[in-house]
């Protein structure tokens, strides 16, 4: 039975960056003893409690197991604290979709060649696509004097050139990454930090 003695946990909310995911908690304070957390899930097809790989744990976070990692699947979890015989009342969070409700973070550039008149970038992206997956990078590039007039291009490629720039000028630029899926969801990732690289003399 739960106790009106032990208090439920509080912030708790899901964590999810390049579809990692994790449930996190704010610590519940008791005189004495050492507060445990359990933590289960559930799946809307399969509407049933299960336990998570977090039972009795004294963190207050738990990452979601391998068969958890199907990102369209809807899922709620909940975490409650234990004391001895004593438990609070458990806390459930909002359904969570990782297709739509993680933050995708920025590509990484792997390589930038500056010539007269152009720079050719390499980049990785911020995670392993699945099949179904498109992802289209949206580059933006400036001229470093006049750095309030943007430029942008989009590319489905992880090699690609930025063309027709001034020679022996600094040129920066940001990238983002906007992944497609095949239910035409789109997300948006954060924008990669400035970089900024000087086009060479013909």
């Amino acid at each position: 039975e739960s106790s009106p003695h032990l208090p439920a946990p509080k912030d708790v909310k899901v964590y999810s960056y390049n579809f990692h995911s994790l449930l996190r908690w704010s610590p519940v304070k008791v005189d004495r003893g050492s507060v445990l957390y359990t933590v289960h899930f559930k799946t809307e097809a399969f509407n049933q409690w299960d336990e998570m790989n977090c039972t009795r744990i004294n963190q207050t976070e738990c990452s979601f197991p391998w068969s958890l990692k199907k990102r369209r699947w809807t899922v709620v979890l909940r975490v409650r604290a234990e004391l001895g015989q004593l438990t609070s009342a458990w806390v459930e969070t909002d359904p969570f979709v990782a297709e739509t409700n993680t933050t995708i973070g920025p590509p990484k550039v792997n390589s930038v060649t500056a010539s007269s008149d152009s720079l050719l970038i390499r980049v990785t992206p911020p995670f392993g696509p699945q099949a179904g997956d498109f992802l289209h990078y949206h580059v933006s590039y400036w001229e470093n004097a006049t750095s309030t007039t943007k430029k942008e291009i989009e590319t489905s490629n992880t090699l690609f050139k930025i063309s027709n720039l001034k020679e022996s000028t600094l040129y920066c630029f940001r990238i983002q990454v906007e992944l497609m899926t095949h239910l035409r969801r789109e997300l948006l990732g954060q924008q990669s930090a400035p970089e900024c690289i000087r086009t060479t003399i013909s």
